[in-house]
């Protein structure tokens, strides 16, 4: 049985701040049409897809951060996008601000979902490593405020069986770590699908742009490579309420190599067909885990969080 997905990750350019949902909604449909028109089984949209990024800004009020959030999916607004998804077949993943309510709580996170061609919602990830700061830094020129809006996810990495291979999922600055590839390699993931904000720019100190897409590449084709899995990666992107979102939504083979590639700041799908039998050969070779890994030797990898280096002579 052929195990070929067509694969589309709709990078989307900015959304101001006033857009509403439906606006947003309208441009997420028309990526699904095109994505439909050039054969796609799955889309891949960004982080936080249906809002400007707005942890950007300093919100005293909790009202007006949560305006930001969706308390349920599908909602009115988003509920569209379902139904157009569901007619055409295709599955797609999300990006988007979570608030719920858990035994008596309210809870917030940064979360993705996995729905299939069916439009049934089959996974849910919520994002565990949050960047930024929690409390207000007037002297930014931007703020980073994921650590004060969002809870750290509670859900790990899992992955999920979806059209006929192994799927996972993470967001943004997990992708920078390599902790997220390895725990879903060694669920045997196929398909690694995340979306990011970030900044073009470094808010705290001087880093070209060049070398911030570079780390942007090399540790989604890093994880690819080092997983034997496919890596879709989409922005969101552009200049958005005065801060420049970079671009570069790509996608990655197992081997590391970039297949596709976003060249606009803008709405722009890109598209691939995905293999997912490529996968077979680094991990039944160079990474074939139950060979070659050394388990015993990687415990301070979990025993410890901070770097602790030998003691001064």
């Amino acid at each position: 049985m052929s195990r070929v997905i067509t694969v589309g990750g709709a990078q989307m350019g900015p959304i101001a701040r006033a857009d509403s949902r439906k606006a947003v909604v309208d441009r997420m449909l028309a990526l699904l049409d095109t994505a439909h028109a050039r054969g796609c089984d799955l889309v891949v949209f960004p982080e936080l897809a249906l809002t400007t990024f707005f942890p950007r800004w300093w919100m005293e009020s909790q009202n007006e951060v949560d305006s930001f959030f969706e308390s349920e999916m599908p909602g009115p607004d988003t509920q569209p996008l379902f139904d157009r998804a569901r007619e055409y077949g295709i599955g797609f993943y999300l990006g988007y601000a979570e608030k719920t309510v858990e035994d008596g709580e309210t809870h917030r996170y940064n979360t993705s979902i996995l729905v299939d061609k069916d439009s049934n919602i089959v996974g849910r990830y919520r994002k565990v490593h949050l960047p930024g700061h929690a409390e207000h830094e007037p002297e930014r020129p931007w703020q980073h405020l994921e650590k004060g809006y969002f809870q750290v996810g509670n859900l790990g990495f899992p992955v999920w069986r979806m059209m006929g291979g192994v799927m996972g999922m993470c967001l943004c600055n997990d992708r920078r770590w390599p902790e997220t590839f390895r725990v879903m390699g060694m669920q045997g993931v196929e398909m690694v699908m995340l979306g990011y904000n970030t900044p073009a720019a470094n808010a705290v100190g001087p880093e070209p742009f060049h070398v911030r897409m570079m780390h942007n590449h090399i540790t989604m084709q890093a994880g690819a490579y080092q997983n034997g899995t496919w890596v879709v990666g989409v922005a969101k992107a552009g200049p958005e309420e005065g801060c420049d979102l970079m671009g570069g939504s790509v996608i990655v083979a197992p081997s590391g190599e970039i297949v596709a590639q976003a060249h606009t700041l803008g709405d722009e799908l890109i598209v691939a067909e995905c293999d997912l039998d490529e996968c077979t050969f680094n991990k039944t070779t160079i990474f074939n885990f139950e060979a070659h890994r050394r388990p015993e030797h990687y415990k301070i990898i979990t025993e410890q969080v901070g770097a602790v280096p030998p003691p001064e002579e």
